[in-house]
C-alpha cells in the first residue's frame, strides 16, 4: 500500500514545483510556457515515471545510458526525453538505437563527443539532434564541460562542423553542491552572447539550461529557459548498496 502514496506525493510535488516555475518565469517578465522543466528520473522505477507522465507531463531526463535504454522502451513514445549526464563516446550509438524519441543531449563538452553524435545520427538517418554546449562555469576539475574561454570555439564546431547536430544553446551544472551563485549564471549569460555573436543567432534563440532543485527559481529569473529537477519531484535519489 507504500507506493501508491510515493506516487501520489510525485504528482503533488510537480504540481507545486510547477506553480513556483511559472512564478519565477513571470518574475522574470515572461510565461510559464518560456521555461521547460525536465523532471530528472534517475535511479526512479518506471511506475513512478508513469505517474509523473500520467498527470500530464511529457519531457524527462536521464543521467545513465543503460538505465535509460532499459527504461525508454517501455514509456510512451510521445515522451521528449533530455540526456542529462556525462555521455561517454562509446555509448552513443546504443543510446540513439534505443531511444529514438531522444529529443536533447544536454552537456556536449568537447570537439569528440560532438563528432561521435553526429555520425550516429547520419547512421541512423534520424532527423538532427538538438544539443547543449556545456560550460564549466565554477572551475572544478570535477565537472564536466568545457572553459568559458573555449566555449565559443565548441559552439563554432557543433554549429558550422557536425550538420547532424542542432546547435540549441548552452549547460551548466553549478557549484560543489549543485546550487549556484549569480556568479555561475552570468558566466553562462555571458558566454551566451559571445557565442551568438560568433555564429550570428538571436540570443533569445540560443536556450540556456540553468538550475535545478536547489537553485532553479534563481536561474529562470536570471533567464533559464530549461531547468533540470529530480528530487524535488520524486524524492531522493535510491542508489544500489555496495556489496
Amino acid at each position: 500500500m507504500a507506493a501508491p502514496a510515493v506516487e501520489g506525493a510525485a504528482v503533488t510535488a510537480l504540481r507545486a514545483l510547477l506553480h513556483r516555475v511559472r512564478q519565477a518565469a513571470e518574475r522574470s517578465g515572461r510565461r510559464a510556457d518560456d521555461v521547460r522543466l525536465v523532471a530528472v528520473s534517475k535511479t526512479k522505477p518506471i511506475s513512478l515515471i508513469r505517474q509523473v507522465y500520467d498527470a500530464g507531463h511529457r519531457c524527462f531526463g536521464e543521467n545513465y545510458v543503460q538505465e535509460f535504454v532499459d527504461k525508454a522502451p517501455q514509456l510512451p513514445e510521445d515522451i521528449e526525453w533530455h540526456f542529462v549526464g556525462h555521455l561517454q563516446s562509446n555509448k552513443v550509438k546504443s543510446l540513439l538505437a534505443a531511444v529514438p524519441n531522444l529529443a536533447m543531449v544536454e552537456g556536449v563538452d568537447n570537439e569528440k563527443i560532438a563528432n561521435h553524435l553526429d555520425c550516429a545520427v547520419s547512421s541512423i538517418g534520424r532527423k538532427p539532434l538538438k544539443v547543449l554546449v556545456q560550460v564549466n562555469t565554477s572551475g572544478e576539475a570535477s565537472k564536466s564541460g568545457v572553459e568559458p574561454s573555449a566555449c565559443v570555439d565548441l559552439v563554432k564546431h557543433v554549429k558550422l562542423g557536425c550538420p547532424n547536430l542542432e546547435f540549441s544553446g548552452l549547460m551548466t551544472i553549478g557549484m560543489p553542491d549543485y546550487t549556484s551563485t549569480p556568479e555561475n549564471f552570468k558566466v553562462l549569460l555571458n558566454c551566451r552572447a559571445e557565442a551568438c555573436k560568433a555564429i550570428g543567432m538571436a540570443v533569445d534563440q540560443c536556450e540556456l539550461s540553468m538550475g535545478m532543485s536547489g537553485d532553479f527559481e534563481l536561474a529562470i529569473e536570471m533567464g533559464s529557459s530549461n531547468v533540470r529537477v529530480g528530487s524535488t519531484i520524486f524524492g531522493p535519489r535510491e542508489y544500489p548498496k555496495k556489496q
